[in-house]
């Protein structure tokens, strides 16, 4: 089942948030997302979080879940609702931009929830943002511009295939070496890593 997630932060397109809708087969708004749901005229399915942002509106046939919770935030309490609704592939919105505290807060988020699903990635009008396994393979049109970083610390036993500037048993680490503005020069590409959390960014 095909979740779609939008959480309060900066808003998607108008044409990327459609055409996630019509993957979707089911779409939650977190919290304040519930506003840009109907800003940009899609209703979801459900709204969910403690409710200090979501503004009620006189269109709302849509189930409407309070968590008062205050030690998960809204995009961890639609998660867990997409999980316990059997999602197996899920597509988040709202979650990069505006406050980085946000922005960071919401990547360890997807740390946490990165095994609950067959496949989780954060999208934006940028781009694509995924945890990877430690085996990688996807079709990436050539010239398209991807970047590594270690999600914490270090990434050890990088091996790399597809990119113009390869890695062959490497390392990154935070504040050391990271993996930013590489360009793919044949697809599919591979990337494979031995220990460590390893974030993948797909320009789009």
């Amino acid at each position: 089942m095909n979740a779609l997630v939008l959480a309060n932060g900066k808003a998607p397109g108008q044409h990327l948030f459609e055409e996630c809708c019509k993957w979707a087969h089911f779409f939650i708004a977190a919290d304040g997302g519930g506003n840009t749901a109907h800003e940009l005229g899609q209703l979801p399915n459900v709204v969910i979080g403690d409710l200090d942002s979501y503004r009620h509106h006189k269109n709302e046939p849509y189930e409407i879940i309070h968590e008062p919770d205050q030690y998960s935030n809204d995009l961890e309490k639609a998660l867990k609702l997409a999980f316990k609704k059997n999602a197996t592939h899920v597509k988040v919105l709202g979650a990069t931009g505006y406050r980085l505290d946000h922005t960071l807060k919401n990547l360890s988020v997807l740390k946490q929830f990165n095994d609950h699903f067959k496949e989780i990635s954060f999208r934006d009008d940028q781009g694509i943002t995924k945890l990877l396994p430690k085996q990688y393979s996807e079709k990436i049109a050539p010239g398209t511009s991807v970047s590594l970083f270690p999600l914490s610390g270090k990434v050890s036993g990088i091996t790399t295939s597809g990119l113009k500037f390869s890695l062959e048993n490497e390392s990154i680490e935070n504040g050391v070496r990271d993996g930013s503005s590489n360009t793919v020069t044949k697809s599919p590409i591979h990337i494979e890593h031995k220990k460590g959390d390893l974030l993948l960014f797909i320009a789009q």
